[in-house]
């Protein structure tokens, strides 16, 4: 079964919800019902050994949920005698035996189904008389991941979001990341790891601190099973939507990842993994949202414990908690003693340059780069993601850089690299091809400096490259004519600066700032000093400016003939209405 037809199949279930529920509502019964079947189908085969196992080990008073473990074959278990298909043989009792069933599953299925708020919504379902219709056109698909894989899984579970955050005027793109993105991602943040993960029985962890539905943990896994199916990565993540959170913590129960390591809660006020590390990390933190509701948890952190916490470098706007995320992943990395730590995080362009010298962003592009954390910055076409048409960028940072990167960041510009979706999704029109992740992934390991069609798409810049001075000149405050001169105090004896005539000027790191003063300053304003006490440090990365090519206007003349071959079909357009 192809993901549309299973799509189309789930989807024919909101036929018998029109009337009773909104479309908003319609993933609140869709949604839990599509898990319960799944979870269903994969413990079909081992059931009968599961129950008889259970009865086994309660004869023997003998605690038995690692022994149903094993006979399912699973993380999860069920210990009740009925299952969807039985469940289709008593109509009038439906609604017991489905809560019945539900109490049979394992603690942490129970929790996923808490997370939907399932029992309610079964309450509801039977009070309108669908229940027992629902149920059954669940019963007749077959979800078994030998019919349905974890990938087309992970696609029906996105595309039904979609569709349910469409009708509810939601935003889609907090739940999800299109596939191909974190594809790219994933092949970034492993590629100069090759040779260790082509290693026989090695073990890593990666971590997704906004994991929605555990898209990027799960490509992730599968690029790895394809690379080295010997290899072994324990996944860790936390989620704050309920549902997605709900969703993802199913699909990590399948593939047989311990679920315990997938956190509920606000990533940035109450951290579910504290003082863990990992070896490589993926997110795609919301765009431009602010942190208000976590403002004083946040505040208190960088206040009491600085460095030592999560936020030290400093603090954003409140109005876009992006780069939190990125202070919490520095945070997360493992440390270069025990082998380093690489990650991916998408950000839309704010984190480039809001802020002057000394703000809270400014502050945190200055930690980053002279600590040599980031490697590159890829620029992605715009129209890539569900929720926004705005130009995003892939950040990898790393604090295990080789040799050859040190002291070095590169800058990839692929926002020419896409194909037209035959069909839009929300405001993605986009798609990167494999072609496309390929070439951007050969231009990140190659590490060189490239062109094409003229225009460069690879540029290598120190770290102080994106470092300035911001020093403010002074000009003397004049007084008939001559300069006002301090009476006593640390301004006995010199010109006292006129604040209306003070000016600041943006010098590059790698300039020496009296050179630069004597140059640009000086010849202009003669009287001029700089106050060195208020000079700044800052960071910005101009990310469009290093790739923008000058294109040169059209001489005048050809202009000029074109404005009078214009003229001349205005005149003898006008002359045919007045004849």
């Amino acid at each position: 079964m192809n993901q549309q037809t299973l799509s189309a199949f789930i989807w024919s279930v909101a036929d018998l919800l029109r009337g009773d529920y909104k479309q908003s509502e319609y993933g609140r019964i869709i949604l839990p019902f599509t898990v319960l079947r799944r979870l269903d189908c994969v413990l079909e085969a081992t059931k009968p050994a599961v129950l008889a196992e259970y009865q086994a080990k309660r004869n023997l008073d003998i605690p038995p949920d690692p022994f149903l473990l094993r006979v399912a074959g699973q993380s999860f278990f069920n210990i009740s005698p009925l299952d969807m298909k039985k469940l289709m043989g008593d109509q009038d009792h439906i609604s017991q035996n489905l809560y019945s069933y539900l109490n049979g599953f394992s603690p942490e299925v129970r929790d996923v189904f808490e997370r939907f708020e399932f029992h309610a919504q079964i309450d509801r379902l039977s009070k309108a008389g669908l229940l027992y219709q629902v149920a059954e056109k669940f019963s007749q698909i077959d979800l078994h991941p030998d019919r349905v894989s974890n990938h087309q899984m992970g696609l029906v579970f996105e595309e039904l979001i979609r569709k349910f955050a469409e009708l509810s005027n939601e935003t889609a793109g907090e739940h999800f990341t299109p596939r191909e993105v974190i594809r790219l991602m994933v092949n970034l943040i492993f590629i100069e790891d090759d040779g260790i993960l082509s290693r026989p029985g090695v073990v890593r962890t990666i971590y997704d601190p906004t994991a929605g539905t555990g898209g990027m943990l799960s490509i992730a896994g599968e690029y790895l099973e394809e690379h080295n199916p010997k290899a072994r990565l324990t996944v860790y993540g936390q989620e704050l939507n309920p549902e997605s959170y709900a969703i993802c913590k199913a699909d990590m129960l399948i593939k047989g990842q311990d679920v315990s390591k997938i956190a509920f809660g606000n990533t940035l006020s109450e951290d579910g993994h504290p003082a863990t590390t990992f070896d490589y990390m993926l997110s795609n933190p919301p765009f431009g949202v602010e942190w208000k509701k976590v403002e004083k948890e946040v505040r208190r952190e960088h206040e009491t414990a600085g460095y030592d916490g999560r936020f030290g470098p400093g603090l954003p706007r409140v109005s876009d908690g992006s780069m939190l995320f990125l202070l919490h992943l520095i945070a997360k990395m493992r440390p270069v003693e025990d082998g380093g730590a690489r990650f991916g995080i998408v950000l839309n362009g704010s984190p480039l340059f809001t802020g002057g010298a000394g703000s809270g962003e400014s502050e945190i592009r200055r930690y980053v780069l002279e600590n040599d954390l980031l490697e590159a910055i890829i620029g992605l076409p715009t129209d890539m993601f569900y929720n926004t048409g705005i130009s995003t960028y892939v950040w990898i940072v790393s604090n295990k850089k080789p040799a050859h990167r040190k002291g070095k960041v590169q800058l990839i510009d692929a926002s020419g690299m896409w194909q037209k979706m035959r069909k839009s999704l929300g405001s993605k029109r986009k798609e990167l091809s494999e072609e496309h992740i390929a070439d951007i992934t050969r231009l990140f390991g190659s590490f060189t400096e490239s062109d094409a069609d003229g225009k460069p798409i690879s540029r290598i810049f120190n770290n102080s490259a994106f470092g300035y001075r911001t020093i403010t000149v002074e000009r003397p405050l004049m007084e008939d004519g001559k300069p006002v001169v301090g009476q006593k105090g640390k301004t006995k004896g010199k010109k006292l600066p006129d604040p209306k005539l003070r000016d600041t000027e943006n010098v590059p790191l790698d300039q020496d700032v009296e050179d630069y003063f004597r140059r640009e300053v000086l010849p202009h304003v003669p009287d001029a000093w700089i106050d060195h006490d208020k000079t700044k440090v800052g960071y910005e990365i101009p990310f469009n400016r290093h790739f923008y090519v000058f294109q040169p206007p059209r001489p005048l003349e050809a202009i000029d003939a074109e404005l009078t071959q214009v003229v001349s079909r205005i005149q003898a357009m006008l002359g045919e209405i007045a004849g």
